[in-house]
């Protein structure tokens, strides 16, 4: 009986999923602003892994950057500044930079800005996500760096029979993502070994996790972004399987969508109506960069990008961030840069409207 409820979920799941037969995906229009970041003559910015705008349209920008040298202290591997955090104002110019030299700057994953305006960075190397105020103070440090030198990555231990996934609790094994809840709790999409979404509270006090690694519903191959909308529900891009899952606030699966490709990047938008916008990127070639723009239940509303490396083309698409419905800010892994983009998805409604008459 069990068994049959469980293929039922499944294939119900998987039709919701499922776009229409034949569906065309309109193309939304969309310029990139040239030139965007201003950065100071002796600073370049390096792989781009993370980018996120606060409420004063300040931009942050979490870069691969800086040193690549290896010192051994005691029995850890350190790493001086081989990731950098920037900001920059609304119009692009150069502010400041956030952090140098920091314990936790290893290897840029992401950025994000919650509603306090305080900067969050999820660092992959060190398996640590860092809390810092708008001024830039640290406030808060979660995970810390592996102990052993070369200890290999090891995946979650078994667990006893009945009691689930046993997961690794308040320490990260690669972190890649932060969001949160309208009550302050925290979720860290947390690797591609341990493939789960932790949960803390706002102080930083582990509740739970849910996921391990697995292609069944409620499972992740890589979890790789993470957003939360205004009603509680927490998108959780499931890039190795190629889906995106939607859970409420306690792990509970409620549905998922399976016709954006592999999605890379996620980011929700403001307001009263949100959106969700998921990025299909690309790694070694340029032959998938196509970022979706999606109603909340999954509708696929249009799309748009290719891959490439002039203005308006995508090198692997790391992290979006979407504040605004029709403004979307790209970090690019490949090509070493962010663009400020302007959709506009009127031009979808005068085609639709000409394809009517």
């Amino acid at each position: 009986m069990k068994r049959s409820v469980y293929l039922f979920c499944v294939l119900s799941l998987c039709f919701a999923a499922m776009p229409l037969f034949g569906q065309s995906i309109p193309e939304i229009a969309y310029d990139s602003t040239p030139n965007l970041l201003k950065m100071p003559d002796d600073i370049y910015l390096g792989e781009v892994l993370g980018v996120s705008t606060n409420s004063k349209g300040h931009i942050y920008v979490y870069t691969r950057t800086g040193s690549v040298n290896l010192t051994t202290g005691t029995n850890r591997v350190l790493v001086r500044s081989a990731s950098r955090l920037f900001e920059f104002d609304q119009t692009g110019k150069y502010v400041r930079e956030i952090g140098q030299g920091l314990y936790g700057f290893v290897q840029a994953h992401a950025v994000r800005v919650d509603a306090q305006d305080n900067i969050w960075v999820v660092d992959e190397g060190s398996n640590m996500v860092i809390k810092f105020d708008p001024e830039g103070r640290v406030l808060m440090t979660m995970g810390r760096k592996p102990e052993a030198i070369n200890n290999p990555v090891r995946p979650p231990a078994p667990a006893a029979a009945g009691r689930g996934t046993a997961f690794p609790g308040d320490t990260f094994n690669g972190p890649s993502d932060v969001a949160w809840d309208a009550a302050g709790d925290i979720f860290v999409a947390d690797g591609s070994v341990p493939s789960r979404v932790a949960k803390f509270d706002k102080n930083g006090v582990y509740i739970k996790s849910w996921g391990g690694r697995g292609e069944a519903p409620g499972q992740f191959s890589s979890p790789h972004s993470i957003v939360v909308d205004a009603k509680e529900n927490v998108y959780v891009a499931d890039r190795g399987n190629k889906r995106i899952q939607v859970f409420d606030t306690d792990g509970n699966l409620k549905t998922q969508y399976a016709n954006v490709g592999a999605p890379w990047a996620l980011c929700i938008t403001s307001g009263p109506h949100q959106y969700l916008y998921s990025s299909d990127s690309n790694t070694g070639d340029f032959e998938n960069a196509t970022i979706y723009k999606m109603e909340l239940d999954g509708t696929i509303l249009g799309k748009f990008g290719a891959g490439g490396k002039q203005l308006k083309a995508f090198g692997t698409v790391h992290e979006m961030d979407c504040r605004k419905e029709n403004e979307v800010y790209v970090g690019e892994i490949t090509n070493w840069r962010v663009q400020k983009l302007t959709l506009h998805p009127q031009k979808i409604e005068s085609s639709r409207t000409a394809a009517a008459k």
